[in-house]
């Protein structure tokens, strides 16, 4: 039996199923390949600047060292170490590479934080001026060795590499120098941005942590290791996941690509089928054998999956990076690990799907009468099918709990609903299929012409033929209109946002490495040409130790705030309370509503402001607040100033104006200056990338839909061979049989592509109100590329048409006319 599954597996139209097995499984391992590598290194470099720390005070933008005594003297800490952390980045070979840098007290880190240490002899050379240490994965990046020099920060001061950290983790980019060193390079003299504490024994960590937090300032946080290993792994959560519903997805349409192919396996080996059972092969060993070969393509493909997958995840690490082209996980250079669990769980996906796929023909083939076939030669059995009225049931059934589900809130940050409402949205259309084939077949008048009214009869029947062949053909439409849908949507909404809050024509981006002068502003508007200047200042806050940091943007806002900002919702009258408005994460991860109080951390004390309303932002997923600049300046008594917006006189030449700004700034060509066009067009550039494997996604299900109607159409015809020969022999052409091939095709595509263009539609609203809400926390406007969908629709019913005569093009040959001879 294992010969039979072997040489049946080798056919052709297996293989096709077979790689859409392995694509499936190739991204999602690939996917979880990346993230666990990266997440692997991450975990190590934390361990490395944690070390055997119980808790971290850190501050993002810093906090005064003042602190730092203060908490090295509280009776529940035994050892406390102060860090200077800032991240860098560097050059190299057409790549900006992040490196973080470290600067440490020797003294202290021994107790916490061994790890961030070079070796004992070389332990001194921390102390001398202009020395640094790299991690080894630093090292190989930047390609330099201990003696080279190594410039750093936006005045390029150059550092002596005096040696390794050997401990500090395999992919960890890591820099470490002395505490007063960092201070007086990066500019942060009597600050720092992290102190690691380890407390006594015995001591209880719950009070402990209570009694340390109560000391802290509004905008410094305590936190434990493990909560920042989990604010790591929340940054790429939701793009991970999506990309595996992806997977999930191909591996669905693989599935029905099995089904057809297994179904045209077992037309073409009826009499095979047939002298098994006379011989003695039970129906359950049978069973076994049929589904045995669904599942051996599955597993090949798996494997092959499991291979593939992790080759594209070392070609993303390499070229890419490890944040999956999406901006998310910066400072590690992993090296790729085998992900075991990944590789077990998206294989036995692999193998499950191809057994499902497999288990529907084989029902037929349960059906096949021994002695009929053998005298006949073929016999294609009548699937044993539910009632149409029980299928419209399930359907509706399927429906309703789409529609109890979509609603659920999300799972540790997952919208398991809105996939499990997509789920069942893709079930009820493949249900409904043979009730919809039916009731075409029924409405379509009568036909005068010969091949049309063979396809007419032969739908009305056996609609259950259009549920197999169409069902490849609704799930890759279902894809390709959802996908179309949401990416349109997407694109048109980012589109949009970026003109409302991209107002300026030119805008100059500030360096967090040097801080701009205190007259810049001035400068900037009296060069000729400029006729109005926006100051922008960004802050981050961590409002919660569990979650990622939210950004403060402080900006000049208008009466009408929805000239800069994409308003979502009413918005607030105006209090007492200084307003704020709160981007649409904040709601979803913080509870934050229009018109309530709420405490924002800012430069050490905590401020009470209400929100004035919600709006829509693209760029920061976990969060972000804009306040008034001159309200916020009122505050905080924070002048200081990152990003320009600029407007230009009508007549002024933007070369000459551009050259002038460069000279004020007194940054000359490092000045960084873009046009709010080129900053749409770099977006939209990303955008585009973002979402190039979604493209590829759908163009290979199209593929497979119609491999699949080729395939359904092959069984068709090596099960009809006598009917072809006997409508040779009363005087059809072999051009009217093509044209009854072809108008089957048209027939039997068109309910699972009416089909597949309802749970499209339906699917792209789960997509955009559930999935994206839930998952990163932002809305967008309903786009359908209706010209776009009509061409698809259009291709999609010729290339049927032209599957089905491909596939059944035996059908056509001389062995059919002969075939009436196994008749007599």
């Amino acid at each position: 039996m294992l010969d039979l599954l072997w040489r049946s597996a080798r056919r052709g139209a297996s293989r096709l199923a077979l790689l859409a097995i392995a694509l499936g499984v190739a991204l999602g391992v690939a996917v979880s390949a990346i993230h666990h590598s990266a997440l692997d290194e991450f975990e190590s470099g934390l361990r490395a600047v944690s070390g055997t720390a119980d808790f971290e005070v850190v501050a993002l933008r810093g906090m005064e060292e003042s602190l730092y005594p203060l908490l090295s003297r509280l009776p529940d800490v035994a050892h406390a170490s102060p860090l200077v952390e800032r991240e860098l980045g560097i050059e190299r070979n057409g790549r900006t590479l992040k490196l973080r840098v470290i600067g440490l007290d020797a003294f202290r880190a021994g107790a916490v934080q061994p790890t961030l240490l070079p070796p004992a002899e070389a332990i001194g050379t921390l102390l001398e001026p202009g020395r640094i240490h790299l991690s080894h994965a630093a090292g190989r990046a930047l390609g330099v060795q201990p003696g080279d020099t190594l410039p750093l920060g936006r005045d390029g001061h150059l550092f002596t590499v005096a040696g390794w950290l050997p401990s500090a983790g395999s992919g960890a980019m890591l820099a470490v120098m002395d505490i007063g060193e960092a201070q007086w390079r990066l500019g942060t003299t009597g600050r720092i941005n992290r102190v690691a504490l380890r407390l006594r024994e015995g001591v209880n960590r719950g009070d402990a942590a209570a009694r340390i937090a109560a000391m802290l300032p509004a905008d410094v946080q305590l936190q434990t290791p493990a909560q920042a290993l989990e604010r790591a792994d929340r940054l790429s959560r939701a793009y991970r996941v999506n990309l595996g519903l992806l997977a999930l997805i191909a591996l669905a349409v693989g599935s029905f690509l099995v089904a057809a192919t297994q179904a045209a396996a077992i037309a073409r080996r009826t009499g095979e089928i047939a002298f098994l059972r006379a011989a003695g092969l039970t129906r359950r060993q049978l069973m076994r054998m049929l589904i045995g070969e669904g599942a051996l393509l599955g597993l090949c493909g798996a494997l092959a999956g499991i291979a593939l997958g992790h080759g594209l995840a070392a070609l993303a690490l390499q070229f890419i990076g490890a944040d999956l082209g999406a901006g998310l996980v910066s400072g590690v250079a992993p090296a790729l690990s085998f992900d075991a669990a990944a590789s077990a769980g998206f294989g036995l996906l692999g193998v499950a799907s191809a057994a499902a796929g497999a288990a529907w023909p084989t029902r037929e083939a349960l059906s096949i009468q021994p002695a009929r076939a053998l005298r006949a030669g073929h016999f294609m059995a009548v699937p044993r099918m539910l009632h149409y009225r029980h299928r419209t049931l399930a359907a509706l059934a399927a429906l309703i709990i789409a529609g109890l589900a979509a609603p659920l809130p999300p799972l540790h940050g997952l919208p398991l609903g809105g996939y499990a409402a997509i789920a069942c949205v893709l079930a009820a259309a493949v249900l409904a299929v043979p009730p919809l084939a039916r009731g075409l077949a029924q409405a379509l008048p009568d036909f005068s012409t010969v091949p049309l009214a063979l396809a007419r009869a032969r739908l009305l029947a056996e609609p259950g033929f259009a549920s197999r062949s169409a069902a490849g053909v609704l799930a890759a439409t279902a894809l390709i209109v959802a996908m179309a849908v949401m990416v349109s949507s997407f694109r048109v909404s980012v589109d949009r946002w970026l003109g409302d809050v991209l107002p300026a024509e030119l805008y100059i981006r500030g360096d967090r490495d040097r801080a701009w002068p205190p007259d810049i502003e001035a400068q900037l508007a009296a060069v000729p040409g400029v006729v109005r200047v926006e100051t922008i200042r960004h802050r981050t806050m961590l409002l919660r130790a569990d979650l990622p940091p939210v950004a403060l943007i402080a900006r000049p806002l208008p009466d009408d705030v929805g000239r800069v900002l994409p308003r979502v919702g009413a918005s607030a009258p105006r209090g007492l309370l200084p307003q704020v408005w709160a981007s649409e994460a904040m709601a979803d991860l913080y509870g934050w509503r229009t018109g309530q109080e709420v405490m924002l951390p800012i430069t050490g004390q905590a401020l009470r402001v209400q929100v004035a309303g919600l709006w829509r932002d693209y760029a920061r997923q976990h969060g972000a607040v804009v306040m008034d600049l001159a309200r916020y300046r009122t505050l905080t008594g924070d002048h200081a100033a990152d990003d320009f917006g600029l407007w230009l006189d009508a007549g002024s030449d933007a070369s000459a104006t551009a050259d002038a700004l460069r000279s004020a700034s007194g940054l000359g060509d490092s000045l960084e200056l873009t046009s709010s066009e080129e900053v749409r067009r770099l977006s939209l550039g990303v955008f585009d990338r973002t979402f190039a494997a979604t493209y590829a996604l759908e163009a290979a299900s199209a593929l497979i839909g119609l491999a699949g109607i080729a395939a359904a159409f092959a069984a068709s015809a090596s099960a009809r061979t006598r009917e072809f020969g006997l409508l040779r022999h009363v005087g059809c052409t072999r051009r009217q049989i093509a044209a009854q091939l072809a108008a089957e095709g048209l027939l039997s595509a068109l309910p699972g592509l009416l089909l597949g263009l309802l749970a499209g539609f339906a699917m792209s609203a789960l997509l955009i109100e559930v999935v994206n809400r839930q998952s990163f926390h932002w809305s967008m406007d309903w786009v359908v590329p209706w010209g776009w969908l009509a061409l698809i629709v259009l291709a999609m019913l010729a290339a049927s048409t032209l599957a089905a005569i491909v596939g059944a093009r035996g059908a056509l040959g001389v062995a059919a006319v002969r075939a009436v001879k196994s008749d007599g």
